[in-house]
């Protein structure tokens, strides 16, 4: 059981990782609109969680795992997921002549919604059957994945000058189809390793 000490303490620690991040992601990135779009899925989340975390406070994995993905959504937004240096010599290391940034952020975009959705879902009671829960949540993080590329479709008929940047493609044809599929490795990752730990997280709601 956390005392409202550590839960304060916590809280201001991880306020401050995302504006440090946020502030640095912020400057001169590569594509000022390409950062906006990129980086609002971080900021809206930052929102739910304040107007949710007194009355719906989540455990200290899922909070940790929305920090991990905010981060990795303003990396790619400084940099264009296409243009992330790290992942530039990783492609050179490897022979790969793309850059594959784009796939983390994926796999990240099944692997802690799966974790969020599963704690949700246990705590509303929403779902009997350790099974069917296991289901619906791989169902949903594909559904939140092939949403989100719809999105990008929208952006880049209504931007021409950000699509690229925004999509990241970098002229893979099955660039869209190996998004998902990451997502839904995520989301399967995510509840094969982390269910246990979560489950003990979720005692003190009990």
């Amino acid at each position: 059981m956390h005392t409202v000490t550590e839960r304060k303490t916590a809280a201001l620690l991880w306020l401050l990782v995302f504006g440090a991040v946020l502030l640095w992601s912020g400057i001169e990135p590569k594509d000022r609109l390409t950062w906006w779009l990129e980086v609002m899925p971080a900021l809206a989340a930052l929102a739910l969680l304040a107007a949710t975390r007194q009355r719906f406070p989540l455990t200290p994995l899922c909070y940790g795992l929305i920090l991990l993905h905010c981060i990795i959504l303003m990396v790619g937004g400084h940099y264009t997921y296409a243009e992330v240096p790290l992942f530039d010599q990783i492609a050179q290391w490897s022979g790969s002549s793309r850059n594959n940034y784009d796939k983390v952020g994926h796999f990240a975009q099944g692997f802690v919604p799966a974790i969020a959705a599963r704690e949700i879902l246990l705590r509303r009671d929403v779902v009997n059957g350790n099974y069917w829960r296991a289901f619906l949540i791989v169902c949903f993080c594909l559904a939140f994945s092939a949403f989100y590329e719809l999105i990008e479709w929208w952006v880049a008929l209504l931007s021409e000058e950000a699509a690229d940047s925004f999509l990241g493609t970098q002229g893979y044809v099955w660039d869209t189809q190996s998004d998902m599929l990451m997502a839904l490795i995520g989301a399967i990752t995510a509840l094969l390793t982390l269910s246990r730990m979560q489950d003990r997280q979720l005692q003190q709601f009990v």
